[in-house]
C-alpha cells in the first residue's frame, strides 16, 4: 500500500490526510453532538437527523443569496447570521416534530426509528420540491478563501480552520449547557429517572421538547458548517447519518468525551485509508473495525457511571 512513496512523501501525505480528517471530524462532531443529545439522553433513534442538518445548509444558502443581493455590506459576516438562523429553524422544526410525533413514541425505539425514517423521506421530498434535485453551494466571503502554507508541500485551507474553530466553540458551549447549568441537570435527571424527576417538580415534557429542539438545532449549525466543505442536495444528509450513529454508539451514547474521541478516531482512519484505498473499501474496513471493538466492548469507548 505504501510502495513507491518516499518517507518525506508519506509524511506529507499523512499530514494532509490528517488535516482532511480533522475537517471530517468537525462535521462528525457537530452532527454527533446533536444526535448524542437526542439518542443518548432521550433514547430516540432520529433517522431524520441528517435532514435537520440539510435544513440548516439550505437556510445558509438562502441567507447567502439574500444578503449578497439586498445587503452586500453584511456579506463578510453573513455566515454568523446564517448559523444563528439555521439553529433557530432546525430547532423550531425539531420542537414541532417532538410535540406532534415523538412525544407519543417514547420508550418505543423501533417506532421512533420508523417514524423518523418516514419523516426523513418527507423532508427530502420537500427539499427536492422547493430547491430542486440539483445540488447547490454557497459563495464564501473573501476572508474564508485561500489557504495557509505550513510547509512547501502542506497547505491548510482557511475555511477548514474556521470549521474546526467553530466545532471547538460549540463543543465547549454544549458542555457548559449540559454539565454546568441547572437546565442540563434537569435533562440528566429526566434521563436517569423520569418518574423521580417529575416528582421533584421538573417539567419532563418541557425538558423533552427543548432537548429535542437543542439536538436538532445543533444539526442545523452542522449544516451551516457543511456548506463550507461540500455542496448541498436533498439527500446529502443521508450520506452522514450512518457515520454519525456509528460515532455516537462507538463513543458511548451518553458520553460527550466519548463522542469526540470516537469522531476523531473514525474520521482520521477513514481519511487516511481513503487516500491509499478506495472510498468504499475504507468505509468497510472502518466499519468492520468498529464492529469488532463493539463486540468486545458493547457499551462503547466511554460509559456514564450512575447508581443503580
Amino acid at each position: 500500500m505504501f510502495e513507491g512513496y518516499s518517507l518525506a512523501e508519506l509524511g506529507s501525505i499523512f499530514a494532509m490526510q490528517g488535516f482532511a480528517g480533522l475537517i471530517l471530524f468537525s462535521v462528525f462532531v457537530l452532527m454527533a453532538l446533536g444526535l448524542a443529545i437526542i439518542f443518548g439522553q432521550m433514547g430516540v433513534i432520529n433517522m431524520a437527523h441528517g435532514e435537520f442538518m440539510i435544513l440548516g445548509a439550505y437556510v445558509t444558502y438562502l441567507c447567502s443569496n439574500f444578503i449578497s443581493s439586498y445587503a452586500p455590506a453584511l456579506f463578510p459576516a453573513y455566515f454568523f447570521i446564517a448559523m444563528a438562523l439555521a439553529f433557530v429553524a432546525s430547532g423550531a422544526l425539531g420542537m414541532l416534530v417532538e410535540w406532534g410525533m415523538i412525544r407519543f413514541l417514547y420508550r418505543r425505539p423501533l417506532d421512533t426509528l420508523l417514524a423518523t425514517w418516514g419523516l426523513s423521506l418527507i423532508l427530502q421530498q420537500v427539499f427536492r420540491s422547493v430547491f430542486g434535485a440539483r445540488e447547490v453551494g454557497v459563495v464564501l466571503p473573501d476572508w474564508l478563501m485561500g489557504s495557509v502554507a505550513v510547509t512547501d508541500t502542506i497547505e491548510v485551507p482557511i475555511n477548514g480552520l474556521f470549521v474546526m474553530g467553530l466545532t471547538i466553540a460549540i463543543t465547549v458551549v454544549i458542555y457548559a449547557v449540559m454539565f454546568r447549568s441547572r437546565w442540563g441537570q434537569g435533562v440528566r435527571a429526566v434521563m436517569q429517572n423520569r418518574v423521580m424527576a417529575g416528582a421533584v417538580g421538573i417539567n419532563t415534557e418541557k425538558v423533552d421538547r427543548y432537548t429535542f429542539g437543542l439536538g436538532c438545532g445543533i444539526a442545523g449549525v452542522a449544516g451551516s458548517a457543511f456548506t463550507m466543505v461540500g455542496s448541498t442536495g436533498p439527500t446529502s444528509g443521508q450520506l452522514y447519518i450512518v457515520d454519525t450513529f456509528l460515532v455516537v454508539v462507538f463513543g458511548g451514547a451518553q458520553s460527550l468525551i466519548g463522542t469526540i474521541a470516537s469522531a476523531f478516531t473514525i474520521s482520521q482512519a477513514q481519511s487516511t485509508m481513503e487516500f491509499f484505498l478506495s472510498g468504499s473499501t475504507a468505509k468497510v474496513l472502518t466499519l468492520l473495525t468498529v464492529v469488532v471493538i463493539l463486540m468486545l466492548r458493547p457499551q462503547g469507548l466511554f460509559v456514564l457511571k450512575v447508581r443503580r
